[in-house]
């Protein structure tokens, strides 16, 4: 594993390519390899791109890369796609939208499978951000899966989330509902060459006069097209602003910190649970105190305190 982390950390993009995979495999060793990575991230600055299937998401993303690579920047992509009912893979349809970047050695695209996860991300997106911002990317950039009203993880993991509207959906704040309009920092109004693009930017700009805090940040809408190539700057300067505006009012890393804060609880979490399950396939009080509930002889929360205590006990014993 040493080998592959000194040939991560010289640079080497085959390198990241098998970290990442054991990542995503969730290996034995991807803690360690967590470890080794940890100190080396929170450079790059992360954008979400995320809104309905069929948005054209892939195709901004893809103008937005070229765009950076115009400014000598260098940018991972992580493409969240629907996972195969037969391989478990990912079905690979944003890598071959992006395949014109394929030999520049300044971006770096993974194809995802969301593996089950609801949240429009896959359950080791986190960590594959941390690698690529660990092998020294400046911007990364994730795309969701084809989102509905729920499915927010993105907004955990961004540092700037772009929400992806386009014309021809009927009725964009009807289609896309509060939930995921509220977690945008910016709007990207796509395909705005389509017939109603205008009308959309006047009804998200109404929504966003009515609902926004004025004091705080007003998130801008950008008519984009990705087939003609038009708005991607204004797009890109929007992001930009935004990233400014957190940097201003160091929002920026106070956000960065609470999400530390944040997964460091869901990793003490997780391993909590597994403790507890372990206890499930042994014979003793954990299972004594569930039949109990099972018989009513105790209540739910009594043999969770319980459960809870006898546990504790038992790790401070070892």
């Amino acid at each position: 594993m040493q080998d592959l982390v000194d040939r991560f950390k010289a640079g080497e993009t085959r390198a990241l390519a098998r970290l990442i995979s054991l990542l995503e495999n969730e290996d034995p060793q991807h803690e360690e390899l967590l470890k080794e990575l940890f100190k080396r991230t929170g450079q790059a600055y992360v954008v979400g791109f995320t809104g309905s299937p069929g948005a054209g998401k892939s195709s901004l993303v893809d103008q937005v890369v070229k765009q950076l690579r115009r400014e000598g920047l260098t940018v991972g992509v992580i493409a969240v796609d629907p996972t195969s009912p037969f391989s478990g893979g990912a079905l690979l349809g944003d890598r071959i939208r992006m395949q014109e970047h394929a030999l520049d050695k300044g971006v770096f695209i993974r194809s995802m499978g969301t593996r089950g996860s609801l949240g429009g991300l896959a359950k080791t997106t986190k960590d594959v951000v941390k690698a690529m911002d660990a092998f020294g990317f400046d911007w990364v950039i994730i795309e969701t899966v084809g989102v509905g009203q729920a499915e927010l993880d993105i907004m955990h993991v961004a540092d700037t989330t772009v929400v992806v509207l386009t014309p021809g959906a009927g009725d964009a704040i009807q289609t896309i509902k509060a939930g995921i309009m509220e977690i945008a920092d910016v709007f990207a109004v796509n395909k705005s060459d389509m017939p109603g693009a205008e009308k959309i930017v006047t009804e998200v700009e109404i929504m966003l006069d009515q609902q926004c805090d004025q004091a705080k940040w007003r998130p801008p809408v950008k008519p984009t097209s990705s087939l003609a190539g038009t708005g991607i700057v204004e797009l890109l300067d929007a992001i930009k602003g935004h990233r400014q505006h957190l940097a201003d009012n160091n929002i920026l890393q106070i956000k960065r910190q609470q999400r530390m804060r944040a997964e460091t609880l869901e990793i003490v979490n997780f391993k909590w649970q597994q403790k507890v399950l372990k206890q499930l396939n042994l014979p003793g009080k954990v299972n004594d105190l569930l039949d109990q509930v099972v018989q009513k002889q105790l209540d739910p929360y009594t043999a969770a305190h319980a459960i809870l205590e006898y546990v504790a006990d038992n790790q401070t014993a070892k």
